[in-house]
Formats: structure tokens, C-alpha cells, sequence
């Protein structure tokens, strides 16, 4: 895995941050993500854990499930995901699932991840698609959000 960042990741990669920071207003995990396709964001989500008290309300999930009803459609084709913590297996195999070409992460999740860190889903080659994933995109800026936000519960 070759970080590979385009011009524009950046950019919908800070649009992703304000999603994570969306989240501390309901005291969740302040993770955010953001769907692009053709330049437009077609799905957007933060954790919503603790506001639904439901364990998969990840960024991610949220974002997925706002872009295919976006698109009318669980394929989520010719799509970036940008998020700020590398996806966890649950996001990872839903990545899969809805075909997403292509994800780029910030901060890595060394507990979680599997996008690499953990467990490598998303490469899995015997799963049915295997996207191009790239991480370490504004990773200081993503981790610096959750140490804060697990520093000010300690």
C-alpha cells in the first residue's frame, strides 16, 4: 500500500474531518467520512454510536448507506471513501460489498484496523472486489482528534 494522493484528496479528506468533529457534538468517537463521485460528495457520515446506541452506526456505514441512496444503488461504483481512521472489519467488508474502487484514510487504527494494520480486508483477494486503498492522509491532524477527544475522558 503506496500512499497515492491525488490534487483533490486532500481537500474532501479536511471535508471528512469536519464530519469527525461533527460527531463530539453528541460525545461519539469523532471519526468522519466523506463519499465522492465526479468531484461531488454523494455520502457523508459520522459516528453515531452513542447517539443511536447502535454498534455499526460507524462513519463509514453512515456515509454508505447516504451515498447509495444518493446514487439509488448498493454499488457504489467509480467513488472514493475518505475517511479519518482506517476502516474496521465490519466497514471494510461493506466497502467490499458496495464495490467502492478506491479508499483513502487518515490515521491508522493499530487496535481495529483492516485496512492493513490488523487484519487486511480490504486486499483479500479471495473476497469478490479489492479496492485501491492509500492511508496516512492528514494522519497527525485525524490522530490528534481522537487523542484529544480519549484525553478529555481520562
Amino acid at each position: 500500500m503506496s500512499p497515492r494522493f491525488f490534487p483533490r484528496d486532500e481537500y474532501f479528506m479536511r471535508l471528512a474531518l469536519r464530519e469527525a468533529e461533527r460527531a463530539l457534538e453528541h460525545d461519539d468517537v469523532p471519526i468522519g467520512a466523506v463519499i465522492v463521485r465526479d468531484a461531488e460528495v454523494i455520502g457523508t457520515g459520522h459516528n453515531e454510536r452513542e447517539l443511536r446506541q447502535d454498534p455499526t452506526a460507524h462513519a463509514e456505514m453512515i456515509a454508505l448507506r447516504d451515498a447509495a441512496r444518493t446514487i439509488a444503488s448498493w454499488r457504489v461504483l467509480d467513488a472514493v471513501l475518505y475517511v479519518t481512521l482506517e476502516p474496521c472489519a465490519m466497514c471494510a467488508g461493506a466497502i467490499v460489498l458496495a464495490r467502492l474502487p478506491r479508499v483513502i484514510y487518515g490515521a491508522a487504527d493499530p487496535k481495529a484496523g483492516a485496512a492493513g494494520s490488523v487484519l487486511d480486508v480490504l486486499a483479500e483477494p479471495q473476497l469478490n472486489h479489492c479496492p485501491t486503498v492509500a492511508g496516512g492522509l492528514l494522519a497527525e491532524v485525524s490522530a490528534d482528534l481522537l487523542r484529544d477527544f480519549f484525553a478529555s475522558r481520562r
